[in-house]
């Protein structure tokens, strides 16, 4: 049995609302395992009946060979932080690390080394006496990694715990915690709507998709080989388009509902001479810089795409112009 295991868990709330329909999951340990999907799907759902706070109303949870499915949140040895950090305000960042050190009442000095200890892990050795209001919202999110993680608990539950940082020191952060993470080898579930942040951190990413795992796999075969029209559209920038409809363009014979292309294997040129198996002459109708790609929107007939290419000053296409778009064979995918 793995490390953490869901067996058929169900979960319906009071409103009717059918959060969790039969999910089975198991989590390896040592493992960074990522519950990926839009608001409302289950995925914060399925944490906090793992946590144990909130209750199934059929299935079993269990952990390191044990069924915790009907213990209490303090028996179930497991660390959580939330979006919120629920930092203590009049404490300082050592006084909430050892918190719950001294709820157990453990001895004074080895409250100070094990908190001492764990600042120096998650970089915050210099800001034992500070407050949280003299502290960044980074610095607050790892003083409330490093308070559940002091408790050495066996598992770690992450609740979207970067929602309210910015972008530029939320990547920061997604290394910072994936580095401690495999320092301690301490199992880990982590709960995000964002899929760039699920493709950097996971060992493994569960899509979920209204109470349902639509597909499970490694970041990169989430990310080349979905196999519905949702996961498609939730992981990566996928062009997604009416089989009969790309058939007709095409002349191929693609089976399935929907045909999924990634934008960064379409090429465009305007004289047709870049390779490709399949060519389909377009126009501009836009185009929209990410960094050092520029996704360009090409009308194909009745069909738009988008196409990523490197930002490349020499070789830009202006709207309105006739441009040539090249598809490889092997990196169309057939959706159910």
């Amino acid at each position: 049995m793995a490390y953490i295991q869901f067996e058929n868990i169900e979960k319906k709330f009071d409103n009717n609302t059918h959060a969790l329909r039969g999910i089975n999951l198991s989590v390896e340990k040592g493992e960074l395992v990522t519950l990926l999907g839009p608001s409302g799907c289950g995925k914060s759902t399925l944490l906090r009946c793992l946590a144990g706070l909130e209750s199934v109303n059929s299935g079993k949870i269990y952990l390191d060979n044990n069924d915790i499915t009907g213990l209490s949140p303090k028996q179930r040895e497991i660390g959580m932080v939330f979006q919120q950090y629920s930092l203590f305000p009049n404490m300082t960042v050592e006084q909430n690390v050892g918190f719950g050190l001294k709820i157990k009442r453990m001895e004074k000095k080895l409250i100070r080394e094990k908190v001492k200890t764990m600042l120096d892990l998650v970089g915050l050795s210099e800001k034992p006496r500070q407050y949280p209001h003299q502290l960044s919202g980074g610095q607050q999110q790892r003083v409330a990694l490093a308070r559940a993680l002091v408790m050495e608990p066996k598992v770690l539950l992450l609740d979207e715990p970067m929602s309210a940082i910015d972008a530029l020191l939320r990547r920061s952060l997604q290394i910072e915690i994936r580095r401690i993470q495999r320092s301690l080898k301490i199992t880990t579930i982590f709960v995000t709507h964002d899929q760039d942040e699920a493709m950097v951190m996971s060992d493994q990413i569960h899509l979920f998709n209204v109470g349902v795992i639509e597909q499970s796999g490694v970041p990169t075969e989430l990310y080349t080989k979905p196999r519905t029209t949702f996961a498609a559209s939730f992981i990566g920038h996928y062009n997604i388009v009416k089989a009969s409809d790309f058939n007709a363009l095409s002349g191929q014979r693609f089976e399935g509902e929907h045909v999924a292309i990634r934008p960064e294997v379409i090429g465009i040129s305007a004289d047709g001479k870049d390779g490709g198996d399949i060519w389909l002459k377009g126009t501009v109708k836009g185009s929209i810089p990410h960094g050092n790609v520029l996704r360009y929107t090409v009308s194909c007939g009745a069909v738009q795409f988008d196409a990523d290419v490197l930002f490349d000053a020499s070789r830009l296409f202006s709207e309105s112009k006739d441009v040539y778009l090249s598809f490889p064979l092997d990196q169309i995918l057939s959706l159910q």
